[in-house]
């Protein structure tokens, strides 16, 4: 149990990491992406994205 938290705790890490190289190739701007602007703040979440990943990993 130990290792899958420190395995999960690189992935999330190195997926920071890797965010600026990943918008370049579109993920994170796909059709269907929440984004709320207000005065003061911006809430953006890449549910469509999320998705996509999550089909990429557990279909393998």
């Amino acid at each position: 149990m130990q290792r899958l938290l420190i395995n999960l705790g690189f992935v999330i890490a190195s997926a920071g990491l890797l965010y600026p190289s990943l918008k370049e190739i579109g993920l994170g701007q796909l059709p269907g992406e929440i984004i709320l602007k207000g005065e003061k703040a911006t809430f953006y979440f890449p549910i469509v994205s999320c998705i996509s990943i999550s089909l990429l990993f557990f279909s393998v």
